[in-house]
C-alpha cells in the first residue's frame, strides 16, 4: 500500500517529480512509476523487469538473501513436510488453509474431474508419434476451451472457479497421456480412489496387461515435487499467464501460454538439462575434470542444478527434495547406476568445497527433482511436463487473483527504440 508520508524525487531537467513509496507486508520498498510519463513524459528501463513490481499479489512471497518463500506467509519447507499438494493447492488458491471437510470437499471435487473429455483423445493421435510432450501438452489444454465452454466467462466468479478446479484436475491426465502416446503404449484412466500423485504415476506407468500398484515412498516423492514447484511468485511462465490474462484471454488460453512459456530450458528445463550434464560427465572418475572446468571462468561449461537466480543463499526447497531423493534411491536399489553415482559425488563436493561455498553454488531443488524423476523411470522430456502440472496451481492462483481485483489494465510494455528515425520511402527502381 502508498505510504502518504513518504515519497521518491525525481529531478528531469529542472522539474521535479514526487513519485509515492509503497510499502509490502514483506520485501523492499516499490516505487510508484505509473505516472512518470504522463508526468515526466519519460519511460523507465528495466530488461527483463528483475527490478519491476509488475502487479501486487498476497500469493507467494520469496527472499532470496534468507533462502525463504513463503505460500500465503506458511514456509514451504513445513509445507512440503506436513501437508500435501491438494492441500497447498487450496491454500493458493483460497488463502487459508482448509478444514477437514473443506479438503475433503476440494479434494473430491478435483477427483471428479480428472477424467477427459473422450473426443479429446483424436488430438494426440494427430500429433506424430516422436512429439514432444510439452508440444502436446501446449496444444490440448488450449484445446480446452474448445470443449468447456460452460467455463470460458471470465466476468463469472462460478466459471472461473470451474476453470480452475478442471485445470487442476486434468493436467495430470494430459502430461500422462502424453507420456503415453510418446512411448506407443494405451491410455490409462484416471481412477477415484487413488490420491492426486498415485493417480498421476498409475496413468504413466500402468499397462492392460498388468496394473500398476503405486508405491507410498514414490508418491509421496511425486507429491513433494509437485508442492516444492506449486508456485514460485513473478517468473516468466507466471508473467506470461498474467499478461495473457490481461488481455481477457480465457483461463485454458492462459494457462497455455504458461506452458508454452516453461518449456524454454532458461525456466523450465533446468532439471532435464541437470541430467544432460550428469550424462555427459559420463563416471565419478570424470568428476575433477568437469569441477576444474567449472572453475574456469574462460570454459563455456556451468554446473547445472547448482545455484540459485533468485535464492543467494540456499534454495529452501532443496533439503526436502534431497530427503525424498534418498529415500527414492535407497528404495529403488539404483545406487549402482553410473549417472546417480556422478550426481551424488557432486553433490558431496558441492557442500564440502570453499569454491563453491564461496560462490553460493549449493545443490538446488532441480538437481535433487531430476535425479528423483530419473530413478522413478521419467524419461527427461518429461520433466518439464511434470513441472507444467505442478505450476498449474500457482498460474491459476495468480489468474484469478489478477481477474478478481476488477479492473485488470492490459499489459503494454513499454521500449528503449533504437533503430532508424522517420525516413521516406524510396521506390524500388531508385534503389
Amino acid at each position: 500500500m502508498t505510504d502518504s508520508q513518504r515519497s521518491a524525487k525525481l529531478d528531469i531537467e529542472g522539474q521535479t517529480l514526487d513519485l509515492p513509496i509503497m510499502s509490502p507486508t514483506l520485501g523492499p520498498d516499490v516505487i510508484d512509476v505509473s505516472k512518470l510519463y504522463g508526468q515526466g513524459k519519460v519511460f523507465t528501463f528495466d530488461p527483463g523487469f528483475t527490478s519491476t513490481a509488475s502487479c501486487e499479489s498476497k500469493i507467494t512471497f520469496i527472499d532470496g538473501n534468507k533462502g525463504e518463500l513463503l505460500h500465503r506467509g506458511y514456509p514451504i519447507d513445513q509445507l512440503a513436510e506436513k501437508s500435501h499438494y491438494l492441500e497447498v493447492c487450496y491454500l493458493l488458491l483460497y488463502g487459508e488453509l482448509p478444514s477437514a471437510d473443506q479438503l475433503e470437499h476440494f479434494e473430491n471435487r478435483v477427483t471428479m474431474h480428472t477424467m477427459l473429455h473422450e473426443q479429446m483423445m483424436n488430438f494426440f493421435r494427430g500429433f506424430r508419434r516422436d512429439a514432444h510432450p510439452m508440444a502436446i501438452m501446449t496444444g490440448v489444454v488450449g484445446a480446452l476451451s474448445a470443449f468447456y465452454h460452460d467455463s470460458l466467462d471470465i466476468s463469472d466468479p462460478w466459471q472461473r472457479e470451474v476453470a480452475s478446479i478442471r485445470m487442476i484436475a486434468k493436467l495430470p491426465t494430459i502430461a500422462a497421456y502424453a507420456f503415453k502416446y510418446s512411448v506407443g503404449q494405451p491410455f490409462v484412466y484416471p481412477r477415484n480412489d487413488l490420491d492426486y500423485a498415485s493417480n498421476f504415476l498409475r496413468m504413466c506407468f500402468a499397462v492392460p496387461a498388468e496394473d500398476y500398484e503405486v508405491n507410498p515412498i514414490l508418491s509421496r516423492a511425486m507429491d513433494r515435487i509437485f508442492t516444492l514447484h506449486a508456485d514460485h511468485e513473478q517468473n516468466a511462465s507466471t508473467s506470461t499467464v498474467r499478461l495473457a490474462g490481461s488481455s481477457g484471454a480465457n483461463p485454458f488460453a492462459c494457462i497455455a501460454a504458461g506452458i508454452a512459456c516453461l518449456w524454454g530450458p532458461a525456466h523450465g528445463g533446468a532439471n532435464q538439462a541437470c541430467l544432460e550434464m550428469l550424462e555427459e560427465i559420463g563416471s565419478v572418475e570424470r568428476i575433477p575434470e568437469y569441477i576444474d572446468r567449472a572453475k574456469d571462468k574462460d570454459d563455456p561449461f556451468r554446473l547445472m542444478g547448482f545455484g540459485h537466480r533468485v535464492y543467494k543463499n540456499f534454495d529452501p526447497r532443496a533439503m526436502v527434495m534431497k530427503k525424498s531423493a534418498d529415500e527414492v534411491l535407497s528404495l529403488l536399489g539404483v545406487e549402482n547406476n553410473p549417472k546417480l553415482q556422478v550426481a551424488k559425488e557432486l553433490e558431496r563436493i558441492a557442500l564440502e568445497d570453499e569454491y563453491f561455498a564461496s560462490k553460493k553454488l549449493f545443490p538446488n531443488v532441480d538437481f535433487y527433482s531430476g535425479i528423483i524423476l530419473e530413478a522413478m523411470g521419467f524419461p527427461t522430456s518429461m520433466f518439464t511436463p511434470i513441472f507444467a502440472v505442478s505450476r498449474t496451481i500457482g498460474w491459476i492462483s495468480q489468474w484469478k487473483e489478477m481477474i478478481d481485483e476488477g479492473n485488470v489494465k492490459i499489459g503494454r510494455p513499454r521500449q528503449l527504440y533504437t533503430g532508424e528515425t522517420n525516413r521516406d520511402y524510396v521506390d524500388v527502381e531508385k534503389r
